[in-house]
């Protein structure tokens, strides 16, 4: 049996919190299934890469995004766009133990192998 991948694309942050929570919620679940998960925070999500924002972030009866990010972290990637860091002076020292910078090369790597599956929230 060939194992799936699923790549998520999250764009969007607390001003967009019900697309924001759902691009994690799936990430999470996908991950806890067992499916190999890369998480790719840009936009505004790129936030969720460093330490206290996923905590900052509320959407009543979600579950709370720190405990989905830390999932993810755990049983799978997460990247964050190299151009999207350096526009909100992110550098790779301030994100989270396991959230690694990488660029568009990387993440057309990894939409375009055979058993992957891509979603954008």
């Amino acid at each position: 049996m060939t194992s799936k991948t699923l790549v998520v694309k999250v764009t969007v942050g607390q001003d967009s919190a019900e697309r924001c929570s759902q691009g994690f919620t799936v990430a999470a679940t996908a991950a806890a299934t067992g499916t190999d998960v890369i998480l790719w925070l840009t936009g505004d999500a790129t936030l969720f890469g460093l330490p206290g924002h996923a905590e900052e972030f509320h959407l009543e009866h979600a579950a709370p995004l720190s405990q989905l990010r830390d999932q993810i972290l755990e049983l799978g990637k997460i990247r964050v766009c190299t151009q999207c860091a350096k526009r909100r002076n992110i550098t790779h020292d301030q994100l989270l133990p396991g959230v690694e910078i990488a660029g568009a090369s990387t993440f057309v790597e990894d939409i375009l192998q055979p058993t992957t599956q891509a979603l954008v929230y």
